[in-house]
């Protein structure tokens, strides 16, 4: 996945890596301002017991 990836990217490998880095960034910003508020609405993290 990662090879396909890195060839379906233009320019040279310096713009690839830039290209994956600010997507990486993207992906991350997403899913801590959507993803994880969504998700701790159904998960109870706080009601925690150990029987």
């Amino acid at each position: 996945m990662y090879g396909a990836l890195w060839r379906v990217l233009p320019g040279p490998w310096w713009v690839r890596t830039l290209i994956l880095l600010v997507l990486a960034a993207a992906i991350v910003a997403v899913c801590f301002e959507w993803v994880f508020p969504w998700v701790s609405t159904y998960v109870s993290f706080n009601q925690n017991t150990v029987g």
